[in-house]
């Protein structure tokens, strides 16, 4: 299986849906664990990288490499 591409700053799409009622997040870290923020309410989120390429449907909006 392939391994999902993203990158930091990405916007990506999340099965689950956050409690404010956004599923799309923001990457603010990566590494063995992955911390993300939330598009809607701004909440700071830190999940094991395995469980966030399981959850992770998609990269909604790539991050600005200008």
């Amino acid at each position: 299986m392939e391994r999902k591409q993203f990158q930091l700053g990405d916007i990506v799409l999340m099965k689950k849906v956050h409690p404010c009622g956004s599923s799309e997040m923001e990457v603010i870290r990566m590494g063995m664990d992955i911390r993300m923020k939330c598009v809607g309410c701004g909440h700071s989120i830190l999940i094991p990288r395995a469980k966030f390429e399981k959850n992770m449907r998609k990269v909604v909006r790539p991050a600005n490499t200008d």
